[in-house]
């Protein structure tokens, strides 16, 4: 039986980058597990498997979790050896007592947008419930035509407390654009040394008229929130933090430069919810799982049907929408040099806010009738990154960290000039 759509709040998460299944679902697990024991222990050991051993550091999974257990002594051991796993994005907690006695341990999986699963695959302290009455969105296409409800008002129907919980998303998002533009920090955190460059390109773009200040308005906005995301700093994901600028970036245009009324980018906040949610449940939003199409690519239709909803799109061309952001994302890698949520994560924000734009505003010169459905390229996409090789799945061992790790060998091992 397929599994009925839950919570938009499983989609939506505030919280601390660099990323939500590598920081946010570590964080969570890490305190649950102490939470789970009677007395607090003299240390624990905690190993990352997988994906979360491979780019731990980078993702500064070691360090959340050494903040979030202080002050009790921590371990962390990256295991990049075992190979048969429950997810990719596993970890293993073992408390032990000041004499070396284990005490208990716990095996945990991270699954996206700072989401658990146990190794049997079973939820862990998830959003408040809310099941709906449909699967999938073309399920929710049908319920909404037979009960004449736009997108939001399905979700209104089946989410407790909606508008004040979305309220605090919205608020929460404008408030990481709003800081990553005026951020005064130059320079990101980590090795690679990469610029800030938010502010800036809001500037410059600032001075432009037409469609180049509308394109490089988004794209600052997508920037900021991806460089807070990359320093660490509060975030909201959507689905995920490292897709968290897109559907930010979108809704703070249409609030600024098209002045939508707040009320009228919640609702759209209520439908690119729907959809992350329908994603969640048919496929998946982890990089780790399926590659950089289930963040950026899910992030991207999220973006396209809230902006299709806000440009008067019908139900049909707001699917259309998403179908198509998604589509042209499909076998997008997931390959972060040095495992820094940075190269290539930050311009794929950018790059994925504009496109959503675009499809949301192509959709309209159409009645949104198209070959392939939105959930037809979910599926796509879900058996495209099972298909991945794991170089490609977040593991900063293939594409563009590859590339990095092989240049800079060929510079260590280049004599120094005369």
């Amino acid at each position: 039986m397929t599994p009925r759509l839950q919570s938009i709040f499983e989609v939506y998460a505030i919280g601390a980058g660099p990323s939500s299944t590598h920081s946010m679902g570590p964080q969570r697990a890490a305190r649950l597990f102490v939470q789970s024991l009677p007395a607090a222990p003299a240390r624990i050991r905690a190993t990352l498997f997988g994906s979360l051993a491979a780019t731990g550091r980078g993702h500064w999974t070691d360090r959340t979790l050494v903040r979030t257990l202080d002050p009790i002594r921590v371990e962390v051991v990256f295991d990049t050896q075992t190979a048969d796993l429950p997810h990719p994005n596993t970890m293993k907690f073992e408390a032990f007592d000041a004499t070396g006695k284990p005490l208990k341990d716990w095996t945990v999986c991270s699954v996206g947008g700072g989401n658990l699963r146990d190794a049997a695959g079973n939820s862990i302290a998830p959003a408040p419930a809310a099941e709906y009455p449909v699967a999938n969105i073309a399920e929710a296409m049908d319920y909404c035509r037979a009960n004449d409800l736009a997108f939001w008002q399905l979700v209104e129907n089946n989410e407790p407390d909606l508008w004040p919980r979305l309220g605090d998303i919205w608020d929460a998002m404008v408030e990481t654009v709003r800081r990553g533009l005026a951020s005064k920090q130059i320079i990101l955190p980590g090795t690679l040394e990469l610029a800030r460059r938010a502010g800036t390109t809001w500037h410059r773009a600032s001075v432009l008229k037409g469609m180049p200040r509308d394109l490089g308005l988004v794209a600052s906005f997508a920037l900021a929130v991806a460089e807070e995301n990359a320093a660490g700093m509060q975030v909201v994901t959507a689905p995920s933090c490292g897709a968290a600028g897109v559907l930010p970036a979108v809704l703070y245009f249409f609030k600024t430069a098209r002045r939508i009324p707040r009320q009228k980018i919640l609702e759209a906040l209520a439908t690119a919810g729907l959809f992350g949610s329908s994603i969640r449940a048919n496929a998946t939003v982890s990089g780790a799982e399926a590659g950089c199409q289930a963040e950026i690519g899910s992030a991207c239709s999220m973006a396209a049907a809230a902006a299709a909803q806000l440009n008067g799109a019908s139900l049909n061309q707001i699917e259309y929408a998403a179908e198509m952001a998604m589509e042209h994302n499909l076998g997008l890698t997931c390959d972060p040099i040095e495992g820094y949520v940075q190269i290539p994560c930050i311009e794929r924000n950018m790059n994925a806010a504009l496109r959503a734009i675009e499809c949301a505003a192509f959709t309209l010169l159409t009645d949104g009738r198209h070959l392939v459905s939105f959930d037809d390229v979910i599926e796509v996409m879900n058996r495209t990154g099972r298909d991945l090789q794991a170089a490609y799945r977040e593991t900063a061992k293939g594409g563009l960290a590859q590339l990095w790790r092989r240049d800079i060998e060929s510079r260590l091992r280049k004599p120094p000039a005369p």
